[in-house]
């Protein structure tokens, strides 16, 4: 709706908006609903997925289920594991479900033709979501070292903060910030390797594995 609206104002000619979007309002049609849905996505991507994520873990120590969580026969590994498995499956139809939409939109607007480079970058906006959602994991161990989702919400704003500054700081190696990549990559894809976006993931499984072994050494009579 947000990507709509702006699209909307650009081709009216509202000054505010096309001050805003700086060169991006020069784009029209597909390339100019995918650029600003694409920045919107980025930051978006990673709140929405942190603040979900963070609850997923944190609302067992506020709603005090973490005691029979953790007593319960299946291993702790097997939870925190589920959590993540559930949380990608999620993430991947938010994903899906939401560029769907945006392309029925696009065609609304009367984008123009769809062709093999609409598809392409719809098909990165698409990864860009999935790989956000992926890269958020750091807020599942906050939110369990914290004992609540607040901890956890406030990485999820940090993570936000420390990729727009350094984009905008140091825009030529920010790519190698794995919080940072995905929306580098969904909007200049030339500029961002297969090294980089391998960063991405590997940054996930580390966070998954120290969320695993936290929740290994947590105590009962610690866990609320």
């Amino acid at each position: 709706m947000l990507g709509c609206g702006l699209v909307l104002a650009v081709s009216t000619g509202n000054d505010q908006v096309v001050d805003r979007l700086g060169s991006a309002a020069d784009l029209d049609g597909w390339p100019l609903l995918f650029t600003i849905v694409t920045q919107i996505a980025a930051a978006g991507g990673l709140l929405a997925f942190g603040i979900a994520l963070s609850w997923s873990f944190g609302r067992e120590f506020t709603d005090g289920t973490v005691l029979g969580l953790l007593a319960s026969p299946t291993t702790r590994s097997v939870v925190v594991l589920a959590k993540l498995l559930t949380h990608l499956l999620w993430v991947c139809a938010v994903a899906v479900v939401s560029v769907g939409a945006l392309f029925l939109v696009g065609i609304l607007l009367g984008s123009g033709p769809v062709n093999g480079d609409v598809l392409a970058d719809f098909t990165r906006l698409v990864l860009l979501l999935v790989l956000t959602g992926a890269v958020v994991v750091p807020t599942s161990l906050v939110a369990t070292l914290g004992r609540g989702a607040l901890p956890g919400i406030g990485a999820a704003i940090a993570l936000i903060v420390v990729s727009q500054v350094a984009t905008i700081v140091q825009p030529a190696t920010a790519a190698w910030l794995p919080f940072a990549a995905p929306a580098i990559w969904a909007l200049f894809p030339e500029v961002v390797g297969m090294a980089q976006l391998g960063l991405v993931i590997a940054t996930s499984a580390v966070f998954c594995g120290l969320t695993v072994h936290v929740w290994n050494r947590l105590e009962l009579d610690r866990g609320v």
